[in-house]
């Protein structure tokens, strides 16, 4: 049977849709064994392929070179492949690709299918980077998600390829299921409940911190990982193992590449560029590895349909991850030692001029709001971070590693804006000459926005972590880290809000104040890893935190364990239950009058975790299905706004909470040789909060006492979110792709600030809504390396228009009042339609 024909755009969408519920139906591996011999003028191949250590690899892609087709191989690196005769005197050449592997190629002789059958051993040898225009899954190194809870790992490739607009790292995570981030503009996330403020980053093992003043999203820069440099991700979601650190929501871990020969990438659009560069010396002791990244995002700002003035919004970082083998000349790597040093600033200036928004305020009533500004307001972010990992491989069973990560951060905020607003009513009579025209004046007022912030921190910490293996059966994991930080905050800033001529006094908020913080942590873990046999693991240890300002010390026990059926091995369940403490940092510290709590205690999550993972072949593909269902309980939780994105804590310890929901995800080759997945997220969390109430009134409409509220909707509670990244091609010509990145969520609560009695009500933003498509084409410019380095090996050309459907999403709400003391929500829209342009080299 010739192979199936994938057709390309438009129906790429609607094509995948069909294929998901349809994989499960498809015939499997075990059943394709059970066919008879191979028909006349075909060839049956079958083997194995394993790593250098005799381990079996699967999801190797295994192909006839020349002829159409080919397949994966299986959990236990078997594969089988039916193919045409080569002609008389001709061999046939079998390739065997995955990532992190060298390319092999075996010629099997006409002797070797004398009886139309081979049996073939293939072994892969290890490589640190993938070939050029070769799509394969897993990483080396990462580890099987079937022995960890809300485990995913992620192909380094997309990272740079998905459609965003900034072509941020982050963007990719936002398409699992259980992550949330209603912004283009911003590189923050929200996972199962949380906020941003509660997701673990590391990168070679080294903690990575964000800035702490940033108030917009529009002020933001990219996320700390440069996707260039990555050559590992796992994201885990809940239930994670105790050498993890103390979150309340996820893990991010990143390994970045470690070179084996130089090579570099170049890229340019319109909302800025990056380049890298990566070699080895000559004895192959000492690696680097470089990225220089820029952002303007002026073009993207310049769609805001409300705000129009002079946006001059740029970011820029740059990163060197040196790595050096310390060990002996026949074993470089018994000792070795990496550097990671990372440079970011970020600088946002904008003269706002005028804004304009229509909005509702009851049924059939528009009202729109027209402001004339003057003033400007600069942001300015430095951040100085990195660290050193050094790892000795004392014997074969036993390695140490010392890690040390610091961080230095400069940011300031200076604003000065005046406002001018008036409030008008909208004709909304399509018959009407004056439609969508103001019709009535309804108010007049301005609003004056000063501010004076600048913060300085600096965080220093080494820890020392030891991995033993007594036996293939048991692996123990213990660690201790301790650490330092200073705080320098200086607040100063005001708003007012003058309605026809006077300034109400709830509408005057004033803040100064000095803060300074210097605290110490001591952490520790150990844990240990458990498998009986070849189907079932078991992890299970504990993890300790102690804080100086509160003198709270935490313990938290954490267990996950996970089985593959005898019977049908590619069905796998997984559990996972423990504590998980979030101890204050500073932003829960300091509440919203700038006074620091040093009693707020650490919040506290219990996670309980269920799910299955099952992987299916359909079409001669690997697919994979993954669900889980989780319960979260919170206790000591600190209460919090969201005013656009900045969290406005409570700073104490007021409430309990809980999060409850179900994820799943269905991944994998809906189109041959791609990678492409479809995920579901189903959410409720709330909080119950002490001393909160309601108003009660009588029928008179007299207000006579007050309610408890009970748990109420949480910030982040997004009923339901839908993620979907998906990849075509054109039929027998793969170097022409498309990519659709897809993200719905439902609306979050939001209430006007100064009004307690509001807050977790009924009423939601809009809709989340978003859909970034991608084209592009790749040129291969020499198909054998050159001595000339400067010569590209491949172009990648791309064009990307995002948010196609001109959606108009919602980051917030801005609030003013009129002469009668009513208070109105005044949405803040996000970018429009816009069409990039962008070019990858390859060196």
């Amino acid at each position: 049977m010739s192979p199936r024909r994938t057709p390309f755009w438009p129906t790429l969408t609607v094509r995948a849709l069909l294929l998901a519920p349809a994989a499960a139906m498809l015939p499997t591996a075990e059943a394709l064994a059970q066919q008879p011999a191979p028909a006349p003028g075909r060839v049956e191949l079958r083997g194995t392929v394993r790593d250098a250590a005799g381990r079996p690899v699967e999801q190797a892609a295994v192909a006839v070179e020349g002829q159409p087709g080919g397949t994966n191989t299986e959990d236990d690196g078997r594969f089988r492949l039916t193919v045409a005769r080569p002609a008389a005197g001709t061999p046939l050449v079998l390739v065997v690709q995955r990532l992190g592997y060298a390319t092999t190629r075996r010629s099997i002789s006409a002797r070797e299918l004398a009886d139309g059958r081979a049996d073939l051993s293939v072994v892969l040898e290890a490589s640190a980077r993938a070939l050029d225009n070769v799509t394969v899954r897993g990483q080396r190194g990462v580890a099987d998600t079937r022995e960890q809870v809300s485990l995913t790992t992620l192909e380094p490739r997309i990272t740079k390829e998905i459609p965003s607009a900034f072509g941020d790292f982050n963007k990719v995570l936002t398409t699992l299921p259980g992550v949330v981030a209603n912004n283009e503009l911003t590189s923050t996330y929200a996972v199962r409940g949380g906020n941003y403020d509660e997701n673990l980053v590391y990168v070679n093992g080294i903690e990575i911190y964000r800035p702490f003043l940033v108030t917009q999203a529009q002020q933001e820069g990219l996320s700390f990982v440069n996707p260039d440099l990555v050559a590992g991700i796992e994201f885990s979601s809940g239930g994670w193992q105790p050498r993890y650190g103390d979150k309340l929501s996820s893990v991010l871990s990143i390994d970045y590449k470690q070179p084996t020969r130089r090579a570099a990438s170049a890229t340019a659009s319109l909302v800025g560029g990056s380049l890298s560069y990566e070699d080895v010396s000559k004895s192959g002791r000492v690696s680097y590895l470089a990225g220089v990244r820029y952002k303007t995002a002026d073009y993207v700002l310049g769609t805001l349909r409300q705000l129009k003035g002079g946006y001059n919004a740029d970011y820029a970082d740059a990163q060197l991850y040196v790595r050096a083998g310390l060990g002996p000349k026949d074993d470089l790597q018994k000792t070795s030692l990496g550097v990671l040093g990372s440079w970011a600033h970020n600088n946002y200036r904008f003269a706002p001029q005028t804004g304009q928004v229509t909005f509702s305020t009851g049924t059939n009533q528009f009202q729109r709001l027209t402001i004339f500004y003057d003033g400007n307001e600069r942001m300015q972010y430095d951040t100085y971070q990195g660290g050193l990992n050094l790892t000795h491989h004392f014997t074969p069973k036993l390695t140490g590693e010392l890690i040390g990560g610091g961080l230095i951060t400069r940011e300031y905020e200076y604003r000065d804006v005046e406002a001018t607003y008036r409030l008008s009513d909208i004709n909304r009579d399509p018959s009407s000459p004056d439609f969508n025209q103001a019709v009535r004046q309804r108010d007049v007022g301005s609003g004056f926005n000063h501010s004076r912030n600048s913060l300085v921190a600096w965080l220093g910490t080494v820890e020392a972590r030891a991995a033993y293996e007594p036996t293939p059966a048991h692996t123990l994991r213990f660690g201790v880290k301790g650490g330092q930080e200073h705080i320098d905050d200086r607040l100063d800033e005001y708003t007012f809000t003058d309605s026809a001529d006077y300034v109400p006094a709830q509408r005057f908020t004033r803040l100064r104040t000095t803060l300074d913080l210097t605290s110490s942590r001591v952490q520790g873990y150990g844990q240990h890893t458990w498998r009986p046999d070849s189907l079932k693991t078991l992890t299970y240890g504990v993890r300790l935190h102690y804080w100086s300002v509160n003198g709270q010390l935490t313990v938290s026990p954490r267990v996950q364990f996970a089985a593959r059926s005898r019977r049908n091995p590619r069905l796998s369940y997984k559990a996972a239950t423990g504590v998980y403490y979030q101890p204050p940092f500073y932003r829960e510290l300091r509440n919203q009058q700038g006074v620091l709590n040093p009693e707020l205690r650490a919040q506290r999550s219990l996670h309980f975790i269920g799910g299955t993972e099952y992987r299916f072949t359909g079409w001669g593909r690997p697919f994979r299905f993954t669900g889980e269902v989780y319960y979260k309980y919170l206790t000591d939780v600190v209460p919090y706004d969201v005013d656009n994105v900045r969290l406005r804590y409570f700073a104490q310890n007021l409430a309990t909470a809980y999060a409850a929901g179900f994820d799943g995800r269905v991944s994998g080759e809906f189109v041959r040789g791609t990678e492409s997945w479809f995920s579901l997220g189903v959410l409720t969390t709330r909080e119950n909060l002490r001393g909160d109430s309601l108003t009660v009134y009588n029928g008179d409409g007299q207000p006579i006492g007050k309610q408890e509220k009970g748990y109420i909707r949480r910030p982040s509670d997004q009923r339901l979110n839908l993620g979907v990244f998906f990849q075509d091609q054109l039929p027998n010509n793969p170097t022409f792709r498309g990519y659709v990145n897809l993200v719905f969520g439902t609306g979050l609560p939001f209430s006007p600030p100064d009004l307690p009695e509001l807050r977790g009500t009924s009423k939601l933003t809009r809709s989340y809504r978003r859909v970034d498509l991608g084209f592009n084409k790749v040129l291969s410019l020499r198909p054998v390396r050159s001595s000339k380095f400067y010569e590209p090996e491949s172009l990648w050309i791309g064009v990307e228009v995002l948010n196609i459907l001109g959606a108009n999403n919602v980051a917030g709400y801005s609030y003013i009042q009129d002469l009668n003391g009513a208070t109105y929500g005044v949405p803040n829209y996000l970018s429009q339609r816009v069409v990039n342009l962008r070019v990858i080299a390859r060196f």
